[in-house]
């Protein structure tokens, strides 16, 4: 076998219908592999999770504001802090999903509007779950039934738990990597 790009050693497979080389025979290299889902060097997927990351975030702040705005007009018309919670998420998860969907997670595989409305929902309502319970655990377990304190068991205690799990549960479930196509089955050695 004779050296590839970047000192990796090329390989013979056959390829049908390819007009390449003596026989039909093909000769990729690692370089050559597809990119995309593919884990690639440890610096180019860290960048990609870091663009991942940034926009997961800024997308996740548009909804936040959402959120915040919607959470404090609740209370505002004398809503109870878990029942404003939970009303403030649905628009805020409206936002969130367009955000993502179309921006965040736009080159992931589109695998049924259906399919993803449903995860990206349940998901956001285990994360609403999860604000809202800071909200209780503030209230009937600490005893602050501040607007102070609802904002700071809600808007930052809660929304910081139900980021880490929304980034971690929208990532692996609902939108999720293309699936590269398989590589060419290698055959025996050369002759």
């Amino acid at each position: 076998m004779s050296n590839g790009r970047d000192g990796y050693p090329r390989r013979v497979s056959r390829q049908v219908g390819s007009t390449r080389g003596a026989r039909g025979a093909s000769v990729p290299s690692p370089v050559d592999a597809p990119s995309e889902g593919a884990a690639g060097p440890p610096a180019s997927r860290i960048a990609r999770v870091r663009s991942e990351v940034t926009q997961f975030l800024v997308a996740g702040g548009l909804a936040y504001a959402v959120d915040v705005l919607v959470f404090n007009l609740c209370l505002s018309l004398g809503m109870g802090g878990v029942g404003a919670k939970i009303t403030s998420s649905i628009p805020a998860t409206i936002v969130a999903y367009v955000g993502n969907r179309y921006w965040t997670y736009r080159h992931r595989d589109r695998t049924g509007v259906g399919r993803e409305y449903t995860l990206f929902f349940v998901f956001s309502a285990i994360a609403a779950g999860i604000q809202a319970s800071s909200v209780f655990v503030s209230h009937t377990l600490m005893g602050y039934e501040s607007k102070l304190a609802d904002n700071i068991s809600a808007n930052i205690v809660g929304m910081a738990l139900g980021t880490l799990f929304r980034f971690w549960a929208f990532r692996t479930w609902v939108f999720k990597h293309k699936r590269p196509d398989p590589a060419p089955v290698a055959e025996g050695g050369m002759s």
